[in-house]
């Protein structure tokens, strides 16, 4: 047992060293040397556990996801309103984007995946299912207009929220990534809201950047 505890903590030291290279240097200009140093193990350890380059960039963007996950499932279980979930969903990302490396290492990585195999698929089309349901369920609580195409709504949130939060990365290093978000559901609110549910775009949209209380169903 004390083996394999030792054998956890070593990966997990691993996966977050690997983050840090990555998220710095990219999937092409990073080492394993590098990665061991950051990790602080011996590249023999670092083989024990990662075969190549290839399969520490697949663990990285596996960690990220489950870390997502994990909180996207919590902020479910709290049995929200479906409309204030999908905010405080995209709010919990966001905060994962700026003060995760696993999360930030693992969203560059997902970008540069055709440098090292098939594009990465997964969590897009894991959140796209998500929100798709929850827009869904919006629709049930007379949240949103029952004009909106779920699916096809599901899928430009994904978009908007990935393109937003890249530019950010580009422009200020995610510094304003939060600003951000919250001007997009801003802008995308108006378009959903249906006519008879009582809270404004402004109002929801603050949920990003306020600690608000959740918003109770219509």
């Amino acid at each position: 047992m004390v083996l394999q505890d030792r054998a956890k903590a070593t990966r997990g030291a691993i996966i977050i060293g690997a983050a840090a290279v990555f998220e710095e240097h990219g999937y092409g200009s990073t080492s394993l040397t590098q990665v061991s140093e950051a990790a602080g193990v011996t590249k023999g350890a670092l083989y024990f556990h990662f075969q190549s380059k290839e399969d520490l960039a697949r663990a990285v963007i596996e960690e990220q996801h489950r870390i997502a996950a994990a909180e996207g499932e919590r902020i479910v279980a709290e049995d929200l309103p479906a409309l204030t979930t999908m905010i405080l969903m995209c709010r919990a990302f966001g905060l994962q984007l700026v003060h995760e490396p696993v999360v930030r290492a693992g969203i560059r990585l997902t970008f540069e995946a055709t440098a090292f195999g098939a594009p990465v698929r997964g969590p897009y089309e894991d959140w796209i299912a998500v929100m798709e349901q929850l827009t869904g369920r919006a629709k049930t609580e007379l949240q949103i207009r029952p004009s909106v195409d779920a699916g096809a709504f599901a899928r430009y949130l994904v978009a908007s929220f990935t393109g937003v939060q890249l530019v950010s990365g580009v422009l200020t290093g995610r510094a304003d990534v939060m600003q951000r978000i919250e001007e997009m559901w801003e802008i995308l609110l108006p378009g959903i809201l249906h006519e008879d549910f009582h809270e404004d775009a402004r109002t929801l949209s603050r949920l990003i950047s306020t600690a608000i209380p959740a918003l109770p169903a219509h």
